[in-house]
């Protein structure tokens, strides 16, 4: 029952519903989660730390960045229907369709994303 608690709980939040959805797309690290969404590296932290807690994804290392991803593996098989319907109501949100355009142009700069400099691709300015 704990973790059923934890999991809808972490879809409780616009903000880890927006993680979510990035997520859904590909896999990411914080510093593209900041450039996409435009939250603090704490925030982006704290919500992909929230979503791998509830078990929604998994942790790789690649290089510098430790890339979170939906982990299909092994996701709890009664989170499967969730994780599906939550792709489906969240298909045509604005707000989402804005933050997986910015993911497009995002990029993995490395440690000085952390301290402020993430950088688009797209704009050349900070973001």
């Amino acid at each position: 029952m704990r973790e059923l608690q934890k999991a809808f709980k972490a879809l409780s939040d616009e903000s880890r519903l927006r993680v979510l959805g990035l997520l859904m797309e590909r896999a990411c690290c914080v510093c593209e989660v900041m450039q996409a969404t435009g939250y603090s590296q704490s925030k982006a932290s704290r919500i992909l730390t929230a979503l791998y807690d509830a078990g929604f994804l998994a942790l790789r290392k690649e290089g510098l960045w430790s890339l979170y991803s939906i982990d299909r593996e092994s996701l709890k098989p009664y989170l499967r229907p969730v994780l599906d319907a939550v792709a489906r109501a969240m298909r045509e949100d604005p707000q989402l369709a804005a933050d997986r355009e910015k993911l497009r142009d995002a990029e993995r700069i490395g440690p000085s994303c952390v301290t402020g400099g993430c950088r688009s691709r797209k704009a050349g300015t900070a973001s």
